[in-house]
């Protein structure tokens, strides 16, 4: 019995398709400060999965979770260039 798995390795190995488009990695790269600020906000979480968590803690979970928002908010306020000639 063969294994799908191998298959589609074999398959979609040299696809085209897999690598992101230049529009793909400039959305990625505008949503960056976002994506640090919830990589913060879970390290965070991280730290007090094991203890209780102390007052200093407490501030670093807030300062996270304004941050995320800060930056939810810039990112929605930014405001969305359209492709000149009336590509989608």
């Amino acid at each position: 019995m063969d294994l799908i798995v191998t298959v589609q390795d074999a398959v979609t190995a040299f696809a085209d398709w897999i690598e992101p488009t230049s529009a793909e990695l400039d959305a990625i790269e505008q949503e960056m400060p976002l994506i640090l600020a919830d990589v913060d906000l879970l390290d965070a979480h991280i730290i007090t999965l094991d203890r209780t968590p102390s007052e200093l803690d407490e501030r670093r979970m807030r300062r996270a979770r304004r941050r995320v928002l800060a930056e939810r908010a810039a990112l929605a306020n930014r405001t969305v260039t359209v492709p000149a000639g009336g590509a989608a």
